[in-house]
């Protein structure tokens, strides 16, 4: 049996009327970058991630880096980012002009908060004055531990990012992904839960001034055409990808349910198998399971076993941030953020995309089991 890893057609093929229709509509109004229909979905979304406002940009990595512009941080300053995540939440900071302080993971593979606070209260009065933000990742589909998240910021009066590029439709407490931090930045990536066809991305926000300022800010700093009060930068979505998502959105929370049922059975077929270690859900989350991640001893070879069986798999991520040679001149060591190395050496995503059947986790799990015997 060949089972891929993502299969995006599969989702597309109920669903190409409706896309088909909705990208005629963009072509016949030729309302190409923004418009009509990016600022249906803007409508649509931020109610379903239970914010007040959502802004459509370019990409994820967009909104990480306007998010941080809105809430005044830039040059000089600092922010707390998690050791384990992808590059770009990171980025978004450096290219802010600000500086990344990582913090170890958590057995969530999200920021540790015990960690976060030791890191918090060894600072020195200048590192402090320095530090203006901490970005949580919900990392895989699952939220972070916001509440503690949500006291430390107060506590040492910092802005708070909620980094949920893989958390569309996630909850912590009945709360969804981006609408408890100052703001909330979303990735359309196409592989996404809720995935465009081509980059897009989204910040949300309770907070009617951040939004006002950040619509200025993507569109080149202007509210009336060629009246600009800011400067600012070209970070539109476009009006296919507005397309897109509107009509995908609607099928998001059926495709959240088949997701954890998929995760359910895995957790199920691999309980018991020696040397797997399947993921955990923190009490009173939700995730979301944009990834299906376990550890496992002798990854790689497990890896290799699964690919020579028609099985595709992915490491999300192998090399954590702080041993990234782009970060190298920040002067951490290995052996700085010890869980998430060992989690580096050990993580293998499996298949997971709701249109998974139960036949295909059925013969990952047996080719799982066959090589740990």
């Amino acid at each position: 049996m060949k089972v891929p890893f993502l299969n995006l057609t599969a989702q597309y093929r109920p669903i190409k009327d409706e896309i088909a229709a909705a990208l005629q509509e963009v072509l016949d109004t030729n309302a190409f970058a923004g418009g009509r229909k990016v600022e249906r979905f803007e409508n649509v979304f931020a109610p379903f991630c239970q914010t007040g406002h959502a802004i459509g940009v370019g990409s994820g990595t967009d909104a990480l880096w306007m998010a941080l512009l809105g809430l005044g941080i830039g040059d000089g300053d600092a922010v707390i980012v998690p050791v384990n995540t992808f590059i770009a939440t990171a980025e978004a900071v450096s290219f802010a002009g600000t500086l990344p302080l990582f913090v170890d993971c958590d057995e969530y593979y999200n920021i540790d908060t015990a960690k976060l606070q030791k890191t918090l209260s060894a600072m020195s009065y200048e590192q402090r004055a320095r530090l203006k933000a901490v970005i949580p990742v919900h990392l895989y589909g699952q939220m972070a531990n916001m509440d503690e998240i949500m006291a430390l910021a107060g506590e040492y009066g910092l802005a708070v990012i909620e980094d949920a590029c893989q958390a569309h439709g996630a909850e912590y407490k009945g709360r969804r992904a981006g609408s408890i931090g100052d703001a909330g930045c979303f990735s359309f990536y196409p592989g996404k839960n809720l995935g465009a066809y081509g980059e897009a991305g989204a910040i949300v926000t309770n907070n009617a001034e951040l939004a006002a300022k950040l619509r200025m800010f993507r569109d080149h700093g202007q509210q009336k055409k060629y009246y600009h009060s800011i400067i600012g930068w070209n970070a539109r979505m476009d009006g296919f990808q507005g397309a897109v998502l509107a009509t995908k959105l609607k099928y998001l929370d059926e495709w959240t349910k088949k997701r954890r049922q998929n995760a359910l059975l895995y957790n199920e077929l691999l309980a018991g198998v020696d040397g797997i270690q399947t993921p955990k859900e923190m009490p009173h989350t939700s995730s979301v399971y944009h990834l299906y991640v376990i550890q496992s001893d002798d990854r790689d070879g497990l890896q290799h076993y699964l690919e020579q069986n028609g099985v595709a798999t992915g490491l999300h991520y192998p090399v954590p941030l702080h041993l990234q040679e782009a970060y190298s001149g920040l002067g951490y060591e290995k052996g700085d953020f010890p869980v998430a190395e060992k989690a580096a050496k050990r993580i293998l995503s499996l298949p997971m995309f709701p249109e998974l059947t139960e036949a295909q986790i059925g013969y990952v799990c047996d080719k799982i089991s066959e090589f740990r015997r």
